[in-house]
């Protein structure tokens, strides 16, 4: 199962379709457009301070205790 399959089937899960009329799947696909669209902005914002973006860095799930520079970057911009 996809990613997006499992925000659609969170969504119909506990019956979110309902508040706007729209199909569960247009919501899913709605959602990760906007994940999609930050994603970018991120990216767009990390190459501005010179720092490397999500595309060349690989972060993999971990211990939240273990030092991670993804997760706790450098607050000083270059």
């Amino acid at each position: 199962m996809t990613f997006e399959e499992d925000i659609r089937d969170a969504i119909n899960r506990h019956s979110q379709e309902n508040l706007s009329n729209t199909p569960d799947f247009i919501l899913a696909c709605y959602l990760m457009d906007c994940m999609n669209a930050f994603d970018m902005a991120v990216n767009r914002r990390e190459e501005w301070y010179g720092r490397k973006t999500s595309e060349t860095q690989e972060h993999l799930p971990h211990d939240p205790s273990e030092s991670c520079e993804v997760c706790t970057p450098s607050a000083s911009p270059r």
